[in-house]
This record gives structure tokens, sequence and C-alpha cells, in this order.
């Protein structure tokens, strides 16, 4: 299997930025995808954005998109979330995840497809 382990969180001020990192190891050539996921107290764990692993394409939720970047450094087994422009509403436990090829699901945003998580790194935007 794939082990994850996060870094990077911490409490950011209102329009702040952070970077965060997830280091994969162990059966690594079953990654398809790797994503971040994020979930505030009381709701439902929900997609930020992910990247294939072997073209490097994204995708975005839209309420990230233009100011969080997703990016990969295969020679490392690392992917990167560099977020701007933070809002009080980013705060959250953000979990690194990973997903295996699944043909008659290609798309990156289903959280069902992904069977590695990592342990999660607090994300906190104070106003």
């Amino acid at each position: 299997q794939v082990q994850l382990v996060e870094s990077g969180g911490g409490l950011v001020q209102d329009g702040g930025s952070l970077l965060l990192s997830c280091a994969a190891s162990g059966r690594i050539f079953l990654i398809y995808a790797m994503g971040w996921f994020r979930q505030a107290p009381g709701k439902e764990r929900e997609f930020v954005a992910a990247i294939r692993r072997s073209d490097g394409r994204t995708d975005y939720a839209d309420s990230v998109k233009g100011r969080f970047t997703i990016s990969r450094d295969n020679a490392k087994n690392t992917v990167y979330l560099q977020m701007n422009s933070l809002k009080p509403e980013d705060t959250a436990v953000y979990y690194c995840a990973t997903r295996p090829d699944v043909p008659t699901t290609q798309a990156m945003s289903i959280r069902g497809v992904y069977n590695a998580w990592g342990q999660g790194t607090q994300v906190t935007v104070s106003s």
C-alpha cells in the first residue's frame, strides 16, 4: 500500500499564504493521482485539488481556483499545495490522499476512489 505524511499546516492571517507538502512511500506504482481534501468542524470532507501523476493534469474545487496551486515532484514522490489569499473559510484539517487507476472513474475530485490517506494537517486562518 501507500503511506502518506503531510506537513506545512499552521496559523496564518486572512490574506496570507501557506505551503502544504505530502510525501508518499510504499507502492508508488499504484498511484494514479494525488489529491488534497479538507474537513472543517461539523462539515463533510471536501475535495480541494488533485494532480495526475503521469502528466500533471490538475483539477480544482471552484472555491480555491485562482488561489491554490497543486504541483508534484515525482522524483521525490511528493505533492505540494500552495495556498495564497487564504480566507477564514479555508480553515480546516487538510488531508493528502492517493487513488489508483480506476478506468471507469477518471475524475479526480471523487473522494470515494481515494484509498490511501494521510493523518491530516491543521490550517487555521484568522480574521
